[in-house]
């Protein structure tokens, strides 16, 4: 029998890429994982933060909804301007701005400055993902945009594991100021990013073409593709609420103290458990990418949420570390594998000159539905316990999974 085979059947699926897409992936990647760290750097340090600052749950939570509101507003305005100025130069903007006002809130003495200073991050934050995903959509060909995409989002995990690592040293010798300090050093790659990243070819050439003038960032909401805009809005909105509301709580959850609701870890064990969590994360974020290219994004998106609806509200009632330790990787893998489908989705559906408008809108303002996700967890936690908070994400899971109904498929399109 023979075993020859083709060079191109036995070639990886990332070979024979371009310097500008191997490019497109490093710099979405870096901004995308530094983004994660400096957002995740709040919450691994809340439960310092409230108690040298005085704050409540409520308040605690209701601070971190500042930020996500803010990052609405950034989404929808850096997507715009990645419309009109180049995603490259968005991207550097928007990175500049989250990694700066992070250092910033490391000097605040009272929550109504730490609450101006968040609404700067949330400004850079949300336009980092939509200016990214645009940049890589547009420069990856179809069979392998929902890999790289993927990929891309999988940096998400380790930005995170990387803010729990540095709150586990930094904390119990110097405080919890010092780790928003070290937020400033996303602006650095900034440099790297001006001086090597071209612009996608895709967007150099729409901004010549006679339709460009006649396409505008109304049209998405005008007929079809006002009806697709809605249902992807309200499927983002319960995914963000779901996943807000959960990932802002955990880290207090398990430092608080027993009679308060919590598990009463030390911050050593707290960052322990959540890098466990982070390698869950990150291998949700990369399958995702792989499962969608072979069986579709709609297949694997439902599929991811609907797990996840099932298994999120189990993280409230146990009372074991080691099967909480066991269960937080798979709970992540599900729970937030599904955000790398976002990405390929809407950049298969709209067209170039309102592309990243179109995701920073959808991605910021579902964005800002889960702006209510953590006042309402924290005031659900104050009251019924954490156990009945986790179920809430849990439903709103459910809610998103049913608003695939009326998204099409999209897998192998070719982008216009």
């Amino acid at each position: 029998m023979s075993t020859d085979r083709s060079p191109s059947s036995e070639q990886p699926w990332y070979r024979g890429t371009t310097s500008d897409q191997r490019r497109a992936f490093v710099a979405a990647a870096l901004g995308w994982m530094l983004d994660s760290m400096d957002v995740m750097i709040y919450a691994v340090v809340l439960a310092y933060v409230m108690d040298d600052l005085g704050m409540s749950k409520e308040t605690a939570g209701l601070l971190g909804s500042v930020g996500l509101l803010a990052s609405a507003a950034g989404g929808i305005l850096f997507g715009i301007l990645a419309d009109r100025l180049g995603r490259v130069r968005a991207l550097t903007i928007s990175i500049l701005t989250y990694a700066v006002f992070t250092a910033a809130c490391g000097f605040a003495q009272s929550v109504s400055q730490l609450a101006v200073l968040r609404v700067f991050v949330g400004l850079g934050m949300g336009g980092e993902w939509a200016t990214g995903a645009a940049l890589v959509a547009e420069t990856w060909p179809a069979k392998h945009r929902g890999k790289a995409l993927g990929l891309v989002q999988s940096f998400w995990a380790i930005g995170q594991a990387m803010a729990a690592v540095v709150a586990g040293v930094v904390v119990p010798a110097w405080g919890w100021r010092p780790v928003f300090w070290i937020g400033i050093l996303p602006a650095l790659v900034t440099f790297w990013i001006r001086r090597s990243v071209p612009e996608p070819a895709i967007w150099t050439k729409s901004l010549a073409t006679p339709r460009a003038s006649s396409v505008g960032f109304r049209s998405i909401f005008v007929g079809r593709l006002g009806r697709l805009t809605l249902a992807l809005t309200l499927m983002q909105a319960g995914t963000m609420f779901a996943w807000w509301g959960f990932n802002t709580w955990i880290p207090a959850y398990l430092t608080l103290p027993l009679e308060q609701g919590g598990f009463g870890m030390t911050a050593g064990a707290m960052a322990q458990f959540l890098v466990v969590m982070q390698g869950g994360m990150w291998l949700g974020y990369v399958s995702y990418g792989f499962i969608s290219d072979r069986l579709g994004r709609k297949t694997t998106y439902v599929a991811y949420l609907i797990t996840a609806a099932c298994l999120l509200p189990l993280y409230g009632v146990i009372d074991s570390r080691l099967l909480l330790l066991a269960l937080g990787p798979v709970v992540a893998f599900f729970a937030t594998g599904y955000f790398s489908g976002m990405g390929p989705v809407t950049a298969e559906i709209y067209p170039t000159r309102i592309r990243a408008s179109s995701q920073g809108f959808i991605y910021n303002v579902g964005r800002a539905g889960g702006a209510i996700a953590p006042l309402t967890v924290g005031s659900v936690a104050h009251t019924g316990g954490f156990d009945v908070a986790f179920g809430v994400t849990g439903i709103a899971f459910a809610f998103s999974a049913l608003m695939w109904v009326f998204i099409p498929e999209t897998k192998g399109r070719e982008l216009e």
